[in-house]
């Protein structure tokens, strides 16, 4: 619906492998036969299932979890790109989109204001290779309503299907395209490997979106014959997880799908996936600033010998900082900036590849010369017995993070269910991993990743060539009586169910004690998943940066992993990798973070690590240059996203060249220029203190243990005199319009920025819930308005960002090139209209719900839960903040959010920041008579 998800995890089918789960008993609905579950052999917690299928076929998977008063409905229809028809590439994700536009039932627009309204979380649609889901996570007592919206999408669709649906779902899947893939750095290119992998013809040569053309081309009768043959009870499997009673939920699934018909049966797609027996080689050019280059091989299908293989090879391969190509390429030989390696396993054919990105000077031969020897290296000699144990621990504490929510639990039984037929072959997964051996990773490596069995494709800076471009022809007439149904009517379904009894709200509260050193200790104890997830927070952040030092408290962040005194930069990576705990480090506005993630009978060595990174600090000369030019990379990279240069120019806009906050986190390239080590050096003594800090601790651990590791860790660092935060007053410029142009752009990014409330501000809560109707929501006005009415856009969104010291509001996406100015237009009458009048009783209704409904959803994983906690410390708010914050949620009214959007949202204080073709926008812009137009670069310095 709103977002198709590329594959961007390394292992997919290793996701759910490490969870040790044990099925309960499996339950065959034709014939009630009852199976042992094996015995399990693994720590992490099993998680019982059942599984049984309706008379008409559909597959049902229970999972009943009370861990939060949520449940997860998800779907899953065995219908992809892989079942795709030549001439209509594109159609499952076309397909995907007409999901969500309306059924007999539940009128165009109904299902997400009434799913947004009941406090719906993780709601939304995506199709990949093989299949396409359906998903929403809602409070435990509305998993009626749920129900009933997903049946209606299976039962009566074609009851309603028009012309006027179709048309709006191709301009939003053409604007999807644009934004995901043509306007998207390297987005051509990875898409150009793909389709030099694989014969014209081939279901996944166009990969999931398709093109223009197709898309453009596809008919109403089109769609009607894809619903009758794919979207039916005997081709779906339906995932039910967290808190409901199983024999309630037997009965409502038997109501809202029991009485659909069975379809005709959908055989598997046979296709013959021709080997690759020469290389293949092309050089794509794009708007990029630094050439890339990607590497790809046709290998095992998913769960077949080798597959598992090679998806520990890409671990090994590019899987983080302890991976070999990042050790050689980007730590040792300093040529690249990124890289990264994945075995995307499907039905038809694996995919596995590589990439890597050149640092600004380096060439694609250099690096392509680079990758192939790491290769090769591996092939001839394969991994060591350590580099394969870090592999397997790295994954088994990413796997058990997917599934602390219902969301990811369910999805994960719904995609063994699909590849393997058993919900319940998470066990038998984890075995054959564990079988691995460095000599079986050799030989896949050896016997699919040849020099000849590859595609290779160089992106380099250059003109984006794109398809001539495709009109949008007048839109068909309707035909009356053209819908059609395929049900039964059955009249009680016309009227949304009853929510059940509402659950016991109830949020993390945190626990505190402090340190003699003033180190104040957060946390919460969440005994659910061997996990715990950490923060070591700093009360220093962007806001702390000296004037001509942009970046400078990030770096200093960053320069923490990169040695200290006993441990250098590998060794810490090897080191947290071997103990499968991710740990990363940063900054933001208010504060700098060391955050990290571990399972529970690792956490104390892995504190271990952390406690040395931030008290011991080396700050070596030469890992300060390696960091400077890997920043440097960085801030060229930025000029080639769209998106980041309107985020940097609106920053530079708003709070003028002087103020701290007038630049990214990265800082500027003149800053990373002149920084020196005594810049870091003094950064770290004035503000890395115990009395400036706190470590939030959220996980299977409880008081006793934390204050004993928070002691042996941290009870020896020396406290200081607090820093003491100025406040820098914002030089903004004078203009109302900027322009960045970005030629042959096919969409304009664009920004609408103000002032927004402190993080304190008593208005906050008010100011949040007029946001959500006006642009925070995917049903908000604005989205609606331009994205469902109008075609313009794939999404655009209004965000608030509460700071200690400053605020700001942003609105804005990504807009067809045409478009421009009529949707700035649109959204600035959109906000005059919101703030002339309150909003209508159920239009605030559904917007306040939506902010307490989702918040017990919000709290699903340690990670979460010690972000929020880390905020209580961050803005001196008190520990019982997120546990009150649904009164003041009710205390706010109609009169009190257009009081509050009066206050910050005037048109007159929005300014507009446009990246996108000049050629096209400023003969728009300047029609809409919104004073000087200003034309910036992509450094937002004035041209």
């Amino acid at each position: 619906m709103k977002i198709h998800t590329p594959r961007l995890l390394a292992l997919p089918a290793l996701l759910a492998a490490l969870y040790g789960v044990t099925p309960a008993l499996a339950h065959d609905h034709a014939s009630h036969t009852k199976h042992a579950a094996p015995a399990a052999q693994s720590s992490a917690p099993q998680i019982a299932f059942e599984k049984f299928k309706l008379a008409n076929g559909l597959e049902v998977i229970l999972a009943p979890n009370k861990k939060l008063p949520v449940v997860t409905v998800n779907i899953w229809y065995h219908v992809g790109p892989a079942n795709e028809e030549p001439g209509l590439t594109g159609f499952a994700h076309l397909f995907e989109h007409m999901m969500f536009a309306g059924t007999k039932h539940v009128p165009r627009g109904m299902a997400d204001k009434l799913l947004e309204s009941i406090g719906v979380t993780d709601s939304n649609g995506t199709t990949d290779f093989d299949r396409t889901n359906y998903f929403d996570t809602v409070p435990a007592n509305q998993l009626e309503t749920a129900l009933w919206i997903h049946a209606d999408r299976m039962g009566y669709l074609l009851d309603v299907l028009d012309q006027t649906a179709l048309s709006n779902q191709q301009d939003v899947v053409r604007n999807e395209r644009r934004q995901s893939v043509e306007n998207r750095p390297y987005g051509i290119v990875e898409e150009g490997l793909i389709q030099l992998m694989l014969p014209k013809g081939h279901p996944y040569y166009a990969v999931v979106m398709g093109s223009h053309e197709d898309i453009q081309n596809a008919k109403l009768a089109d769609i009607r014959n894809f619903f009758t043959r794919y979207y039916t009870p005997n081709n779906a499997s339906l995932v039910l997880a967290g808190d409901f009673d199983p024999a309630q939920a037997k009965r409502l699934v038997q109501k809202y799908f029991g009485s659909f018909k069975r379809g005709p049966d959908v055989a598997k797609p046979k296709v013959e996936t021709p080997k690759i027996t020469e290389e293949r080689r092309a050089v794509i050019t794009d708007q990029v600033e630094l050439p890339r280059v990607f590497m790809g091989w046709l290998t095992s299908p998913a769960y077949t010998p080798g597959d598992m293989e090679l998806s520990l090879a890409a671990q090994i391969l590019g899987g983080g900082k302890a991976s070999r190509l990042y050790k050689k390429l980007v730590y040792e030989k300093q040529i690249a900036q990124d890289v990264a390696a994945a075995q995307y396993s499907n039905a038809l054919t694996s995919m596995f590849m590589m990439d890597v990105t050149a640092r600004p000077g380096k060439t694609a031969q250099e690096i392509e010369a680079a990758m192939e020897e790491e290769l090769v290296r591996l092939r001839d000699e394969g991994p060591t017995e350590q580099e394969l144990e870090r592999a397997r621990n790295t994954i088994e504490t990413l796997v058990l993070t997917t599934v602390e929510k219902s969301s990811g639990l369910a999805n994960q039984l719904n995609h063994y269910n699909q590849y393997t037929g058993d919900p319940g072959y998470l066990e038998k997964d984890l075995q054959r991993m564990r079988s691995v051996t460095p000599a079986a990773i050799k030989a896949a490596v050896a016997a699919q990743l040849q020099k000849n069995m590859r595609a290779v494709v160089h992106g380099v800076p250059g003109e984006k060539k794109l398809a001539p471009e495709v009109p949008v022809p007048p839109q068909a007439k309707e035909v009356k009586g053209e819908a059609k149904a395929m049900h039964a009517a059955e009249s009680w379904r016309q009227k949304q169910p009853k929510a059940g009894p509402e659950p016991k709200l109830s949020l993390p509260q945190a626990q505190q004690f402090k340190l003699d050193n003033g180190l104040q200790v957060i946390y919460h104890k969440n005994p659910s998943l061997p996990l715990v997830a950490a923060e070591l927070v700093i009360k220093s952040g962007a806001g702390s940066n000296p004037a001509q030092r942009p970046g400078l408290a990030d770096f200093t962040s960053k320069m923490l992993e990169e040695g200290s005194q006993k441990r250098n930069a590998l060794q810490i990576a090897d080191e947290l990798a071997q103990l499968g705990a991710t740990v990363s480090s940063g900054s933001g506005q208010d504060a700098s973070f060391v955050k990290m993630l571990s399972l529970r009978s690792n956490f104390a060595r892995t504190l271990d690590v952390v406690a040395d990174m931030v008290l011991n600090p080396a700050f070596p000369q030469a890992e300060i240059e390696r960091q400077r030019a890997a920043r440097m990379g960085e801030l060229t990279q930025e000029k080639e996203n769209p998106n980041q240069i309107a985020a940097r120019v609106a920053r530079m806009v708003q709070y003028g060249p002087q103020h701290p906050a007038a630049y990214p986190q990265i800082g500027s390239e003149q800053s990373m220029k002149d920084l020196q080590r005594e810049d870091v050096l003094a950064f770290w003594r004035q503000h890395y203190l115990p009395n400036n800090a706190a470590l939030v601790v959220s996980g299977d651990i409880d008081e006793a243990e934390l204050k004993k590791l928070a002691n042996q860790y941290f009870g020896a660092w020396k406290s200081g005199a607090a820093p003491q935060e100025k406040r820098i007053s914002a030089m903004p410029g004078a203009a109302k319009v900027v322009l960045v142009d970005k030629p042959g752009a096919s969409q304009t990014a664009v920004r609408v920025i103000a002032d927004g409330p402190l993080r304190k501000d008593s208005q906050l809560d008010a100011l949040e819930v007029l946001n959500a109707a006006m642009g925070g929501l995917f049903t908000s006005r604005i989205n609606h308005n331009l994205r469902e009415v109008k075609g313009y856009t794939y999404g655009v969104y209004s965000r608030l960002n509460p700071g200690r010291q400053y605020g700001n509001f942003s609105l804005g996406g990504g807009i067809r090139a045409d478009a421009t100015g009529d949707a700035i237009s649109i959204m600035f009458k959109e906000v005059k209209d919101m703030l002339g009048k309150p909003m209508a009783a159920g239009e605030f209704k559904g917007a306040r719900n939506a902010q307490v409904l989702t918040l017990p959803a919000t709290f699903a994983t340690n990670a979460v839960i010690s972000q929020s906690m880390a905020n209580l410390f961050i803005y001196d708010l008190p520990l019982d903040y997120y546990s009150k914050l649904p009164q003041r949620f009710a205390a706010v009214t109609p009169q009190s959010a257009q009081k509050a959007g009066i206050k910050y949202l005037q048109p007159e204080l929005l300014k507009v920041i446009a990246v996108g073709d000049k050629a096209k926008v400023l003969p728009q812009l300047e029609k809409l008579k919104m004073g000087k137009i200003e034309e910036r670069d992509a450094e937002g310095k004035l041209k």
